[in-house]
């Protein structure tokens, strides 16, 4: 699998990445895997190539973290064979510091988050959302020096206003504080609208775009009327309101391709994502090794102008969730 640059960063990535949360506590939500098919997980992952995985200290309150490291250790044999990212900013406990991207919260969750990997240091440590209530200037700094202390070596931020985005990114640069290298945002056939202004500035500021979500919650991996074919699909509600004016035209259109090429439905979406414009890894979320295996193989899926144009011709522009 090829391994790409992190946007104008040094780092490298695998193609693809694996978003770990699926694995967690079942407790918590009742489609999520644990530990042995963490490891399972991994070692396919691995095998095909895979070097890049994505977690948050929000998962499943932080089990997701907890497993991904103790999956990664089990699997690699160096530290350096693979790149760990995680995020903050949601709450991660009842006081009013516990959440936010405040220096205070960031430190704490920063220790925290090495504590549950097991690891020294943060490939990539992103900002979860955008936080309104402290000054960007607090949380850059602290952001970079987090940086200078080698506990995170790459910055990232995920889902928010393009604007918001830059203005964060400028103030950096002004008092020669360390940007962000990545984007992880909200994209897929069902959800175009970060192609309106976030994906152009990523590709002008040359910054790593990586989806998530990319097959829409798993609703391109199956026909229209079985969205709830799944534990998951049944559970979930945020899937619901992300997708309820969903065009079901386009995933038809899913199916006619994927027919037409005698491979999947995930595949093909996952296919048009890899030659979007900027996309740098699609963040992968998997319940079942047969969803790794099709996410992989649309590595080796090219489709034509016209195919990329009977999957987009039905699009309807939908609300923003940047601030969801």
């Amino acid at each position: 699998m090829d391994q790409v640059r992190l946007g104008a960063a040094g780092l490298r990535v695998s193609r693809l990445g694996l978003g770990m949360m699926s694995f967690g506590d079942p407790s918590t939500r009742s489609w999520l895997l644990q530990e042995d098919d963490a490891v399972a997980f991994a070692g396919a992952a691995a095998d095909a190539g895979i070097t890049f995985f994505d977690t948050a200290d929000v998962y499943s309150e932080g089990a997701s973290e907890e497993l991904t490291g103790r999956a990664l250790r089990e699997v690699f044999t160096r530290r350096e064979e693979y790149v760990l990212a995680t995020k903050a900013y949601f709450p991660m406990g009842s006081g009013p510091n516990s959440q936010g991207l405040s220096r205070a919260h960031l430190l704490d969750a920063v220790d925290a988050s090495l504590r549950r990997l097991g690891v020294e240091h943060i490939d990539l440590f992103q900002v979860h959302r955008f936080d309104p209530e402290t000054p960007i200037a607090e949380t850059m700094q602290t952001l970079h020096d987090l940086v200078r202390a080698g506990k995170v070596r790459y910055l990232g931020a995920s889902s928010m206003r393009a604007w918001r985005f830059a203005k964060m990114q400028r103030i950096a640069a002004l008092n020669g504080w360390t940007g962000f290298c990545s984007m992880q945002d909200h994209y897929n056939l069902l959800y175009r609208e970060e192609e309106r202004e976030m994906v152009p500035m990523c590709i002008d500021a040359d910054i790593a775009f990586l989806p998530w979500s990319p097959l829409a919650r798993g609703r391109l991996a199956r026909p229209g009327d079985q969205v709830a074919a799944t534990e998951r699909g049944r559970a979930d509600q945020q899937g619901k309101r992300d997708y309820a004016a969903a065009n079901l035209a386009i995933i038809d259109a899913v199916g006619e391709v994927a027919d037409a090429r005698g491979v999947s439905r995930a595949t093909i979406g996952m296919a048009w994502l890899l030659q979007r414009p900027g996309v740098t890894a699609p963040l992968v979320g998997a319940t079942r090794l047969s969803h790794l295996a099709e996410a992989i193989a649309a590595l080796d899926v090219h489709l034509t102008e016209q195919e990329c144009e009977r999957l987009e011709a039905s699009y309807l522009p939908l609300p923003s969730d940047a601030n969801r």
